[in-house]
């Protein structure tokens, strides 16, 4: 593998509709660190190493289309972020924890014991965005079908 083979740092800009409450979610429950901001208009965030820009939006962003994975109904579109197994349970376990997460699928272990089997669980942040985040025992997984 050169280094341009290695996987590189995503950057994506999402609506929210509350800054303050969005700091405070992906900072306090997620552990995000804080880059740059415009008070008032966006936060940078880093997660798991990806720069997530929140851009507030004031409309509701209320949606409710789905798609159908591994008999799940899954909110469309969503983002997240590939974990390590280890990652993924540390994470999991502090949602749990957690009384205020907004669950959309719960933790769950999906394609148990086929290619691309993957724990996978699903949370809104304050502004309804749909969060997935995935484990897998070996990174050769993810894209196996």
């Amino acid at each position: 593998m050169t280094a341009q083979d290695k996987a590189r740092p995503f950057h994506l800009a999402f609506p929210v509709t509350n800054l303050e409450a969005t700091r405070t979610f992906y900072r306090d429950v997620l552990g995000c660190g804080i880059g740059r901001e415009d008070p008032g208009r966006w936060i940078d965030f880093d997660l798991y190493g990806h720069q997530m820009s929140a851009h507030l939006r004031p409309a509701s962003l209320a949606g409710d289309e789905t798609g159908l994975v591994g008999g799940d109904a899954v909110p469309i579109p969503h983002f997240g972020v590939v974990l390590t197994m280890e990652q993924w349970i540390v994470l999991a376990d502090r949602l749990k924890s957690n009384p205020d997460t907004r669950w959309v699928l719960e933790p769950k272990v999906r394609f148990k014991g086929e290619a691309g089997e993957q724990a996978t669980l699903f949370i809104l942040d304050p502004s309804g965005n749909p969060l997935e985040f995935k484990g897998f025992a070996s990174d050769d997984a993810v894209f196996q079908a």
